[in-house]
């Protein structure tokens, strides 16, 4: 569902990127419904408070240049595949380690059996440490028939391209674990963030759409807040922004829009969003 067109008299600019950007997933490490919860969030009958586990889908054309990139592939990896209808992927990008952004990594067989090649996953030294950890038969000498084939492509804060597409790392910090969100043209994805240096914020002026994690309205160790969020996009000033990687804390989708203010939404599965 195409929530957010935008106009832009520089869209046959080479130089611009047309991004599409799909949430997979916008709940926490537990989605919505949480099992053997029986609040009002979990037992809404909307379909946007039906949240999987946090990812994002990013279609991004430039020129001749042209890539299809999964940021994070948690434990609904499967799901959100089948249920976007992917077939191929230019790479996983991820945030970093915690299972909830690593757990549907063994689902990537579907497309090395169809593309007949390991997929890209992009990533920390430290991040590709665990998943030889979490997935050792897939890095095994001898591997057993069939396991899911990873390239493992190391990534730090600087800009790298895939298929001459620019993305640009965020550092953010997640607590104390340090986390990469993402920019791509003018649109950029963190989650799990509970703080952004000054230095990082340079990378994300000029956005069309920002989208942020927010736990809660009340204040949490490791995750923004609403109102930590709503200050950052007062200070960065984006076009829009979304909300994601929400929990069932926080009041229910309908109630949740109708709070906010202009230009702030909260994120469902199955949203596009566009940019440039």
């Amino acid at each position: 569902m195409n929530d957010d067109k935008m106009n832009d008299d520089t869209m046959n600019d080479d130089n611009k990127c047309a991004v599409s950007l799909t949430f997979l997933g916008t709940g926490t490490s537990q989605g919505i419904p949480v099992i053997a919860c029986n609040c009002r969030v979990c037992r809404s009958a909307d379909a946007r408070d039906r949240r999987l586990r946090a990812s994002v889908l990013f279609d991004v054309a430039q020129g001749s240049c042209h890539a299809r990139l999964l940021i994070d592939a948690g434990p609904d990896f499967r799901q959100q595949m089948l249920r976007a209808q992917v077939t191929r992927l230019d790479g996983i990008l991820l945030t970093h380690e915690h299972k909830d952004h690593t757990g549907g990594l063994d689902d990537v067989r579907a497309l090395n059996y169809t593309t007949g090649k390991p997929v890209d996953v992009y990533a920390e030294t430290r991040v590709h440490d665990a998943l030889k950890r979490e997935y050792a038969y897939a890095f095994a000498e001898h591997k057993y028939p069939g396991v899911p084939e990873f390239n493992l492509c190391t990534i730090d804060e600087d800009p790298f391209t895939i298929n001459g597409i620019e993305i640009i790392p965020v550092r953010v910090w997640h607590h104390r674990l340090p986390v990469l969100g993402f920019r791509i043209g003018r649109l950029a994805y963190i989650t799990d963030a509970s703080r952004i240096d000054e230095r990082e914020k340079e990378k994300l002026q000029g956005l069309d759409i920002l989208v942020l994690n927010v736990i809660r309205r009340t204040p949490h160790l490791s995750h923004f807040s609403l109102p930590e969020a709503l200050a950052l996009y007062d200070e960065l000033q984006p076009k829009r922004l979304y909300l994601s990687h929400l929990s069932h804390q926080i009041e229910p989708h309908a109630e949740l829009a109708a709070a906010l203010p202009p230009n702030v939404l909260p994120a469902y599965d199955g949203l596009t969003v566009t940019g440039y």
